[in-house]
């Protein structure tokens, strides 16, 4: 089992200014007991490189909050659960669909467990999905994509413990590193938050954008 520590590491990139990006918009599907650093992390990264990203909660608008939880691993048999901070929402769930958007972000943690209850949820992956656009998940996201029906035939990573329901999902479980990530064509996965900067990379990567290294 993996035993991990949380550390702040710092990594620079640069836009040119002779460069555009496009203004790209990303949706964010949260929920309550979100992880905390696989919601903040990306909400804040793939707006630095020029990105717009709306994240939104079933049965909630903006303005609103949703808790966030803390995992991590302190030498259990599985990891701990700790009170995260409020991650602020900045869209209402019922105002949005797929068409409006380039790219699906969907963060782990506790929070895919009950959204995958949530038809309309499901009803959204399935339209980013059935139109080829970037989806990004991580950790426990895969139960949503699951849930939804749409990696079958892929090659999918996310937590270990959710091993099985993808596999049962007809997808191809990744077994590798916890700080790495894969790309199957449009799709974009990874283990947990130690693989953000693979993860967020390969994810960026597929939406098309391009950074400058200086």
């Amino acid at each position: 089992m993996f035993r991990l520590r949380r550390e702040a590491s710092t990594r620079f990139a640069t836009i040119q200014p002779e460069e555009t990006v496009l203004a790209k918009k990303l949706l964010m599907i949260v929920g309550d007991f979100v992880e905390d650093y696989e919601v903040m992390v990306p909400f804040q990264a793939l707006q630095v490189v020029g990105l717009t990203v709306h994240a939104v909660c079933p049965g909630k608008q903006a303005g609103d909050s949703v808790a966030t939880a803390i995992h991590d691993f302190e030498g259990h048999q599985t990891y701990t659960e700790k009170p995260g901070h409020r991650f602020s929402l900045n869209a209402d769930f019922d105002a949005v669909s797929a068409d409006q958007y380039d790219g699906l972000v969907i963060p782990g943690g506790r929070a895919p467990e009950y959204l995958r209850l949530n038809e309309g949820v499901l009803a959204l992956i399935r339209a980013f999905a059935a139109a080829n656009k970037p989806i990004a998940a991580i950790c426990h996201g895969a139960q949503l994509l699951a849930a939804a029906g749409v990696i079958g035939g892929r090659t999918v990573s996310a937590y270990p413990a959710c091993a099985p329901e993808v596999t049962l999902a007809g997808a191809r479980y990744a077994e590798i590193a916890i700080n790495d990530a894969i790309a199957d064509g449009n799709l974009v996965t990874a283990p947990a938050w130690p693989a953000h900067p693979a993860w967020l990379a390969k994810f960026i990567e597929v939406l098309g954008v391009r950074i400058s290294h200086g």
